[in-house]
């Protein structure tokens, strides 16, 4: 697998669309730090690390609302083979702000609105709506 994060993302969507009510992934520091920035902005119920037979998973427990899933766009931006970088002065505004960009800066992963109020750019890793 070239590009585990956008495996994440497509699992995450997938598991959406058809009504699942969680999703497990294999642990990654960066994707577990996603799930976490997923988790504190409400697009998802909980984030939790299981244990499985090989070594660490995490599951994320979906949300739902009025049986319709709260994620309705999950974007890759950033990919290996097109890195996009975004300056504190350009960074990226999703759906006029309701939806959430994640930013990665030397500060660690956090939302567009965070590196907005620190004053960083990064690499704009995936737009939620």
């Amino acid at each position: 697998m070239t590009d585990p994060i956008a495996d994440m993302l497509t699992r995450i969507r997938n598991a959406s669309a058809i009504g699942k009510p969680e999703v497990v992934l294999p642990m990654s520091k960066i994707k577990f730090a996603i799930a976490k920035i997923l988790e504190q902005n409400h697009w998802v119920e909980k984030v939790e690390k299981v244990e499985s037979i090989v070594g660490q998973d995490f599951k994320i427990v979906l949300k739902y609302e009025a049986g319709r899933p709260a994620i309705t766009s999950l974007t890759r931006i950033s990919k290996p083979s097109r890195r996009v970088y975004a300056d504190k002065y350009n960074l990226p505004r999703v759906l006029n702000n309701y939806g959430v960009a994640i930013i990665s800066t030397s500060q660690g992963l956090m939302t567009n609105k965070e590196a907005g109020k620190k004053g960083m750019g990064g690499e704009v890793i995936c737009e939620i709506y």
